[in-house]
């Protein structure tokens, strides 16, 4: 697998239930692109689920620098949050939340038991997920005179560029986005055009 690829989610998963001796296990898989979400997703499935004892998930962001962090919600220590993590994990998935709801049903199931529960429910609601692949881009802006405007469009054209951005006037503004593995080519495709400015954005 190319280095600039990573796997995430094309959208929230249906939702599913796994039953343990009547406990009952609902997982969902969200796509998420910072952490700011999460707080309003759990908050949503709280509420859905109101007689639920626990709301446990786990999220991972980032492509190259990863983040993530696993929730028990009042279960035992690392009986729920790591568990779900680790699926997190074994599909490669990344910009993703899972949780897992749980309401009792009156029976004990044990720290093993939760372990294997909300594993199984994360696995479920991952493998109900639709699974992409994207690229990681990286950004340029482009500064050049508007005369230089024709030479400029050859090359985004002639390579396939995807323009994000563009101001067009005297002085010309273009914020291009590429795969981060033609990154390099692409700067110095650019730098060696005479009267243009390539820069990298964020």
């Amino acid at each position: 697998m190319k280095e600039d690829v990573y796997k995430t989610l094309l959208g929230p998963s249906p939702e599913i239930l796994f039953k343990d001796r009547k406990s009952k296990f609902y997982g969902y898989a969200f796509p998420i692109s910072d952490e700011g979400e999460v707080k309003s997703i759990i908050e949503s499935l709280q509420k859905k689920h109101h007689t639920a004892n626990h709301v446990c998930y786990a999220w991972q962001l980032g492509e190259k620098h990863i983040t993530y962090r696993a929730n028990d919600d009042g279960e035992p220590n690392n009986s729920a949050g790591m568990p779900i993590y680790g699926q997190i994990q074994s599909f490669g998935v990344t910009n993703v939340l899972v949780a897992v709801a749980r309401i009792f049903g009156g029976t004990k199931l044990g720290v093993g038991g939760l372990i294997q529960a909300y594993r199984e429910a994360a696995q479920m609601a991952l493998e109900g997920a639709s699974i992409i692949e994207k690229t990681i881009e990286s950004h340029f802006t482009i500064l050049f005179n508007y005369p230089e405007m024709d030479k400029v469009m050859r090359v985004v054209k002639r390579r396939g560029i995807t323009i994000v951005s563009q101001k067009m006037e005297l002085k010309c503004e273009l914020t291009i986005s590429v795969r981060e593995s033609e990154a390099e080519q692409t700067n110095q495709l650019f730098e060696e055009m005479q009267h243009i400015d390539i820069k990298k954005s964020d």
